[in-house]
């Protein structure tokens, strides 16, 4: 799962960052794209090895990335692209695409994320947008690879490996693995008896771009599956990195079900997608805390405490889940208060 980070950094290039890599892409600009008398400024980096510049010239901008071909590999991010945007949602246009060197140039979907401008007045028409954005994309029919048993479970077992083995040293005992491996099966159960659709798999505030016309504009997706219809979905009304009450996530599901084609009982779904969203928080706090202890990114642990209180909030919620929540207070795990009291 890759974020976002330092959407709004802008500083010059040349003032401090130096490497041949940006030489070459430079060169690919003058070369190949023949702008002249360009401005090349940092737009973002994210959790991979990708990054991101944003090229000026004569009144237009263009974003850049960089995808070092042996770490990164583009040709998802092309595919999907191209279907995002055949399905009538914004992605980035691909105007030139230098395989060989992992450069490609983007148009500018601007650096106003929709974490930087959400508040209680601004969210309902954003997440109005997203959701629709949600449907068009669901009705993308490609062959992806599928969200299937063995992904669900690799992904749930990043917080067991990650949070509590690495990050918080905790030996777990007989009792407490069989309790994580019924949970994980059991969340993985549900995903799968859903129907598969086209899941962008980390459509969240920060990769959502807002845009003066169809809006929003959609990033980082080239992890793209067939999967849950829930999943994109309760990324969005259950983020990360910012909360929502639970009477306007479910405003939300159902604006999501008066648009989908999706013939399901609401409690059906309501249900589906609480459990989906339990895997996804799962797997992102093991994430954050990998990132910090292999990858040396230590700012995503603020967001492993609020991202807890989606956890405690679902397994209190649902009795199948009550010894998993047990566990969790006995090996004295606790989430943000707030974040917990806001969406009960």
């Amino acid at each position: 799962m890759t974020q976002q980070l330092d959407i709004n950094d802008t500083s010059e290039i040349d003032a401090g960052i130096t490497d041949s890599r940006l030489d070459d892409i430079k060169e690919w600009i003058s070369a190949d794209l023949k702008l002249e008398n360009y401005q090349i400024e940092v737009a973002s980096a994210d959790a991979s090895f990708r990054r991101y510049f944003r090229v000026r010239s004569a009144n237009k901008s263009w974003v850049i990335m960089d995808a070092p071909p042996d770490k990164e590999d583009c040709r998802s991010f092309v595919t999907i692209a191209k279907l995002i945007e055949a399905a009538g949602v914004q992605a980035p246009h691909i105007y030139n695409f230098n395989q060989a060197q992992g450069f490609m140039q983007l148009s500018d979907l601007g650096s106003t994320a929709y974490l930087d401008r959400l508040t209680n007045e601004t969210v309902d028409q954003f997440y109005a947008d997203a959701i629709q954005s949600i449907v068009k994309m669901q009705g993308i029919q490609a062959e992806l690879p599928e969200y299937n048993a063995e992904l669900l479970q690799f992904e749930m077992s990043l917080f067991k490996d990650w949070f509590l083995l690495k990050h918080l040293n905790i030996e777990l005992d007989v009792s407490q693995n069989k309790i994580i491996t019924d949970t994980v099966n059991l969340l993985m159960q549900s995903a799968l008896q859903q129907s598969a659709v086209f899941v962008h798999r980390d459509f969240h505030s920060r990769n959502l771009m807002i845009t003066d016309e169809n809006n929003p504009g959609v990033i980082d997706f080239q992890d793209a599956v067939n999967g849950s219809p829930a999943y994109d979905l309760v990324s969005l009304i259950k983020d990360c990195y910012i909360a929502w009450p639970r009477v306007k996530q479910l405003q939300w599901v159902d604006q999501y079900l008066k648009l989908s084609s999706l013939n399901v009982d609401r409690q059906v779904f309501i249900k589906q997608m609480d459990f989906m969203g339990m895997q996804r928080h799962m797997k992102a706090i093991g994430i954050f805390a990998r990132l910090n202890h292999r990858d040396g990114k230590p700012g995503y642990l603020d967001d492993i405490p609020r991202t807890l209180a989606y956890v405690f909030d679902v397994c209190q919620r649902y009795e199948e889940l009550a010894e998993f929540s047990s566990m969790l207070s006995i090996l004295k795990i606790k989430a943000d208060a707030m974040t917990l009291d806001l969406i009960r």
